[in-house]
């Protein structure tokens, strides 16, 4: 019988869906008399859990330098692997002597379970589910607190059925399942009734959600949720660009709370490397869906990825990608350098790109990244905005507080106007200039 340890540090890595799953362990440790206590070299921890990554080669090796980072700061500590490396290279994990306790996805609802049969004295304890079964329920996480006072990040499905070429997440995440909207509903109530005043809808998926249920549809519950008091902003997560329709467009635009940013992931603006990736989408379509938002939105903030250097894309291509994001004129994109992925279609593809091609057309589109932000911010110069106050920072020496309007354009305004704390309430501002490189506006609320 081993000594049952109580104090836990929890390290999440990757997307806010694991944030969430980071939050739901953590709020069920706690209920169970456990410690929570920082992941830090300052803090020993008598347990870490490393909620791990797999979405690349390197974030693969990004969890396992973190799961032998723990086992360094204290050698006589349990070690936690959760998450989507597990389910990516189990063998490897269980072959890994820096970790005592295997959690996969779909499974870390059992981490109390865990924990307690590694104190009764079982061995290395592996808790793993074909996460590739169609018959895999949704996993129940919840939470009824956030360490984000002002805003909330909700699960509402897990998997993907895309399998686009480059990516191992259907592979570790398994098919779509969605969450009861009941529950989602009920734990946003909750959240509400604690003062969260934003919500952030996620997933792996969320434009799937609704698929595997009766009679609900993801703008159904974005619907539901808007009819909760307390909640002031409903954000999206990432959208599939085929969700855009008329009808959808239009029904969003009917919700006060419904920010007007939105994330359509792009990937490519050529058609034909589109199509090597298994998207299920052209670019015609894509730049329907930002037609239809901007129909109904007065100057919407779209925001998008976009892969480049992928297998067989050819300057050609480049150029042609380059054009259509000029064409579209996002607020914000992100740029990633297409990165071989084990288990992948692409990663078996002839016609790899050079590092250093990739590297040159990475800067070119974030040059234009940044010459675009820049340009939607100052439309935004001289104009009254609406700003969700979330924390008192330091700029230049200086103490603000910072927030987000509903199009997440950040904003600073000077902490001396405010008599009282005013984090996680609503002000409007008159915006007078761009500060920190162009990417906050500094605002005034007389």
């Amino acid at each position: 019988m081993r000594i049952k340890l109580k104090k836990v540090a929890i390290h999440s890595l990757g997307c806010k869906v694991n944030s969430y799953e980071a939050e739901s362990m953590e709020i069920m440790l706690r209920d169970e008399g456990y410690e929570i206590v920082p992941f830090s070299e300052d803090v020993q921890a008598d347990i870490y859990i490393i909620n791990t990554c797999s979405v690349t080669n390197i974030a693969d090796r990004k969890s396992r330098q973190m799961l032998h980072k723990a086992k360094k700061m204290n050698p006589e500590a349990v070690v936690v692997a959760a998450g989507c490396y597990v389910q990516a290279d189990p063998d490897g994990v269980k072959k890994d002597e820096c970790v005592d306790i295997i959690l996969g996805n779909n499974m870390k609802i059992s981490i109390v379970e865990a924990l307690n049969d590694y104190f009764g004295g079982a061995d290395k304890t592996s808790y793993l589910v074909d996460i590739n079964d169609k018959y895999q329920e949704y996993e129940s996480l919840k939470i009824n607190q956030t360490g984000e006072h002002t805003r909330a990040y909700i699960k509402i499905q897990d998997g993907c059925n895309q399998f686009c070429s480059y990516c191992i997440i259907p592979y570790v995440r398994g098919r779509v399942r969605s969450r009861k909207p009941e529950d989602i509903v009920n734990e946003v109530k909750t959240l509400a009734a604690t003062g969260v005043k934003e919500v952030v809808l996620t997933g792996i998926h969320i434009s799937s959600y609704g698929t595997d249920l009766e009679n609900i549809s993801l703008i159904e519950l974005i619907e539901a949720i808007h009819e909760i008091e307390g909640i002031k902003r409903i954000r999206l997560g990432s959208l599939e660009p085929r969700i855009i329709t008329e009808e959808f467009a239009k029904r969003i635009a009917g919700l006060e709370k419904i920010c007007p940013h939105f994330h359509l992931s792009l990937q490519s603006g050529c058609d034909k490397t589109l199509k090597a990736m298994n998207r299920k989408y052209n670019t015609e379509e894509y730049y329907e869906g930002c037609v239809k938002l901007r129909e109904v939105f007065e100057n919407p903030a779209i925001t998008t990825d976009v892969i480049v250097g992928f297998p067989g894309e050819t300057e050609e291509d480049f150029l042609e990608t380059r054009k259509f994001l000029e064409k579209v004129h996002f607020y914000e994109m992100h740029i990633f350098k297409y990165s071989r992925r084990k288990g992948t279609v692409a990663d078996k593809m002839k016609e790899q790109v050079a590092d250093t091609v990739k590297s040159e057309r990475s800067a070119v589109l974030l040059a234009l990244e940044k010459a675009q932000s820049l340009e939607y911010r100052k439309m935004y110069i001289g104009k009254r905005l609406e700003v969700l106050i979330e924390e008192l920072t330091e700029i230049d020496g200086r103490s603000y507080y910072t927030g987000y309007t509903k199009n997440y354009i950040r904003v600073a305004i000077a902490a001396d106007e405010f008599k009282d704390n005013p984090v996680n309430d609503i002000y409007e501002c008159m915006a007078d200039k761009l500060i920190c490189d162009g990417v906050t506006i500094l605002a005034r609320c007389n």
